[in-house]
């Protein structure tokens, strides 16, 4: 898959988050549901960084912590939404490893923001491959 259409599957993962954000008041059910949203369009997500990373940059990445990091030393993420990024990946991190109710309510109340920080990212990788 070439680096546009891994931007194109991100964004439309990320759609499908934004989705399930937009429930008002949501169940557990819905909840849960949002957090696999979650967990999906974050790998769609870095696996387009990856992609990016080694078409735009000529840089290898193998792991999502190392793909946000060379995003950070090649200028797309600034210190501090680097450091959010990797905030995100021990958020990916405890959704995919364990399930603890209050874990879970704590990585959907910081859902909102990985997806506003998700957005920016697309929408700065896609204008510096088209630029």
């Amino acid at each position: 898959m070439d680096v546009k259409a891994r931007l194109e599957a991100a964004a439309t993962a990320l759609a499908t988050l934004r989705e399930a954000l937009a429930v008002e008041r949501p169940s557990r059910l819905e909840r849960d549901g949002t957090i696999q949203r979650f967990e999906y369009t974050f790998e769609a997500v870095w696996k387009a960084c990856r992609a990016w990373l080694e078409a735009v940059e000529g840089l290898q990445c193998a792991s999502p912590r190392s793909c946000f990091r060379s995003l950070g030393e090649v200028g797309v993420l600034d210190p501090e939404e680097t450091a959010a990024a990797l905030a995100m990946v021990e958020d990916r991190n405890l959704t995919v490893h364990t399930y603890d109710e209050r874990v879970a309510e704590a990585i959907f109340a910081r859902l909102p923001a990985h997806a506003g920080l998700i957005e920016s990212l697309l929408e700065r990788l896609r204008a510096r491959l088209s630029g």
